[in-house]
């Protein structure tokens, strides 16, 4: 793996020590863990780093734009972050090779998870020698290290092919082998069961607390809390590193539905800095006053399900070709009040303006008391850009954040509270294992919280056969395979999957691509990871003609290429 972060690469040592001299600008790794308290203030700075991966700048230098594009939660005609170059169904393939656009967004993320893991992993190599620690702030500073690989291994798991695993006490010019993401994802698992082992530890010895700027959020970590944090993120991965349908019903759900159930009990929320991070990441928007670009237009395929007008229908019915031509796309109404109201666009328009959202007339607060916008969604005006593919026109943009990217919590634009990791996806990971296991009306309590408070019926018969509430009104209409040309109500499991998708969109780094990748939903002929980026192939000595992508074409990784999905795309 290469390692390029400061105070991660030593030195060798020159022959004649008189010749000897201290670089204070190279990176050595006795020197920056050569006392305690600089390794301590070392290791609590790397959650902002391992976040500011995924989430730096406006948009983050990730592959998230492209994965938004790939799973159908986003449209953009637009190149930044090569969102253009991977539309589905162009053949658009994870390309690889040296000197390609998206180069910098591919390996950006893997460099540094690789860093995260190397600076935790030598910082559990020393901390138990630290005498001027008590016992319970090594433990405790033990649970942070552990948590930080888990994390780390963890997205690379679910991302990319295969990845290193760094461990303690491996020497630090040691690039380790590449790993099969099941394989990192193993390791993951088994770090973050260490980061609950030592958080208990740290309990018993004498108390469990993060200094607050470790995890910049409202949330105090003492034990409790900071255990909900690491049973979250783990069920997240447990559920999301499958790659199929046949890998995600292989799941352990047991202990998805046990990790689930220890998570988070509330809405989880960061502090966000937009000078100093962590960054917000991927939550802008178009906006026609202030200006920018269709970063949030929202494909037509996911989100239609939420129409009761029949205009979605009508859309599948056309050619794919031919949908969007001269630059229409469908109307939806929908009962779901996450969508804008009213049966014409003007009406919806009135429903709604993302402009009221800069103002506290145009907020409501979410259960937990933060600021949200009336609706996720707006009805875009007439005169706002859709160029592209005609199939990825949409009306919609998603405005959830909008007050967010616009005023922050405090009037400065991507600062304050934001939320991060929502309840509603814990609940949901928890619901698709009781439905898998056959545990019905659990499962249908939980979909009901966000379901029936966002307007739709609840879910009232218990099983995962029988169509949703609402009649000819039900929410979601699924498109009907093989060919998606007509819709008809969704059971249980695609109700789950609705209130998923629309709770979670933006929240995090590309949900919907990971969980349609192990639904099956993705469209065919989508790249189902991301190969190892070429900068870290050739460090290892891979020739050119070894380099490998993922996705359709001659030359890339077998079995990273979505087949027709459920829906019949």
């Amino acid at each position: 793996m290469i390692v390029l972060g400061a105070g991660l690469v030593s030195l060798g040592a020159c022959t004649d020590k008189s010749l000897e001299v201290t670089n204070p600008n190279a990176g050595d790794t006795k020197r920056v863990l050569a006392t305690p308290n600089d390794a301590e203030n070392l290791l609590g700075t790397y959650f902002k780093r391992w976040h500011n991966a995924w989430y730096n700048g406006n948009p983050p230098t990730t592959f998230e734009g492209m994965a938004n594009v790939m799973s159908l939660q986003n449209y953009s005609s637009l190149a930044n972050n090569c969102q253009n170059i991977r539309t589905p169904f162009t053949g658009a393939s994870n390309v690889n090779t040296p000197g390609n656009p998206c180069l910098g967004e591919q390996y950006n993320a893997y460099a540094i998870m690789g860093e995260v893991q190397r600076v935790a992993s030598n910082f559990l190599g020393v901390v138990d020698g630290f005498t001027t620690f008590t016992p319970a702030q090594i433990a405790r500073d033990k649970a942070f290290a552990e948590f930080l690989r888990g994390i780390s291994q963890g997205y690379l798991a679910l991302f990319y092919d295969s990845a290193a695993v760094v461990t303690k006490g491996q020497d630090p010019l040691d690039k380790g082998k590449l790993l099969s993401y099941k394989a990192v994802n193993d390791s993951a698992m088994a770090a973050l069961q260490r980061a609950l082992d030592d958080q208990k530890a740290a309990d018993a010895a004498g108390g469990f607390l993060l200094p607050g700027t470790w995890v910049p959020s409202p949330t105090v970590y003492n034990g409790a809390e900071f255990a909900k944090m690491v049973h979250s993120f783990r069920a997240r991965f447990r559920a999301g590193i499958a790659r199929n349908p046949t890998e995600r019903a292989a799941v352990d759900w047991a202990s998805v539905i046990a990790d689930a159930q220890a998570g988070f009990t509330a809405d989880h929320l960061i502090s966000a800095d937009a000078t100093n991070g962590p960054f917000s990441g991927w939550r802008r928007i178009y906006d026609p006053i202030s200006g920018g670009g269709s970063w949030h237009q929202m494909a037509p395929f996911i989100i239609g399900m939420g129409d009761v007008s029949g205009g979605y229908e009508a859309w599948l019915a056309t050619p794919l070709g031919a949908r969007g031509g001269g630059n229409v796309s469908y109307f939806m109404v929908t009962p779901d009040l996450r969508f804008p109201q009213g049966t014409t666009r003007q009406a919806q328009q009135a429903d709604f303006k993302i402009q009221d959202c800069e103002i506290n007339g145009g907020q409501m607060k979410s259960p937990e008391g933060t600021p949200e916008c009336k609706r996720y969604f707006s009805n875009r005006t007439s005169a706002d850009p859709q160029t592209g593919v005609g199939y990825g026109w949409s009306n919609y943009d998603f405005s959830r954040f909008h007050w967010f990217f616009a005023k922050g919590a405090a009037g400065t634009p991507r600062t304050g509270d934001l939320l991060f990791f929502p309840k509603a996806e814990v609940d949901m990971l928890q619901a698709e294992g009781l439905i898998r296991t056959g545990q019905y009306a659990q499962a249908a309590a939980l979909i009901n919280i966000t379901r029936v408070r966002n307007g739709l019926p609840a879910i009232t018969a218990f099983d995962n056969t029988t169509p949703v509430s609402g009649g000819a009104s039900c929410v979601p209409r699924v498109p009907v395979p093989p060919t998606a040309t007509t819709t008809t109500c969704g059971n249980m499991m695609e109700a789950m999957k609705w209130e998923k998708r629309m709770e979670t969109a933006y929240t995090s780094v590309a949900p919907w691509f990971y969980e349609s990748r192990g639904w099956g939903d993705l469209p065919e002929g989508t790249a189902l990871f991301w190969p190892v980026p070429y900068q870290e192939l050739q460090v290892r000595g891979y020739a050119i003609n070894a380099l490998y992508g993922a996705g359709p074409g001659v030359g890339n990784a077998p079995n990273s290429v979505a087949g027709k999905s459920t829906y019949g795309w």
